[in-house]
């Protein structure tokens, strides 16, 4: 293991973000495919916030933060044919974790009503 982060967001005021920005705020935060997965869902914009939660999970495993020229998109929450949950970094994020020595990714999320909470551990080759 070389690093944890984890996050929590509040799922009304994550709502209250995506609804003030209603026509870019979707794209910017996340893939096509992260995207494609949570829509029409019962509980869509839980599944966006646990997603949310992630990609700051890793940028605090990271320790960079939102900087060093990081996009929101560059961080992927993904599902393995079983449903797991994985990650997969794009561009500047990858980059940092190769250069980290960060070979894989371990993921949990789960979300209520009213919160969203993701765990992640970078592991080293």
């Amino acid at each position: 293991m070389l690093a944890h982060g984890i996050d929590l967001v509040e799922i009304p005021r994550f709502l209250e973000f995506l609804d003030r920005h209603p026509d870019r705020a979707r794209d910017r935060l996340f893939t096509k495919a992260e995207l494609d997965y949570a829509s029409g869902k019962k509980r869509e914009t839980e599944h966006l916030a646990v997603r949310f939660a992630a990609k700051e999970a890793v940028l605090k495993a990271l320790g960079t933060g939102w900087s060093q020229g990081i996009a929101w998109t560059d961080v992927e929450v993904t599902r393995d044919h079983a449903g797991r949950p994985g990650m997969m970094l794009h561009n500047r994020a990858a980059q940092l974790a190769t250069e980290q020595g960060i070979a894989t990714w371990l993921i949990s999320l789960t979300h209520t009503e009213h919160y969203a909470m993701a765990s992640v551990i970078a592991v080293g080759e």
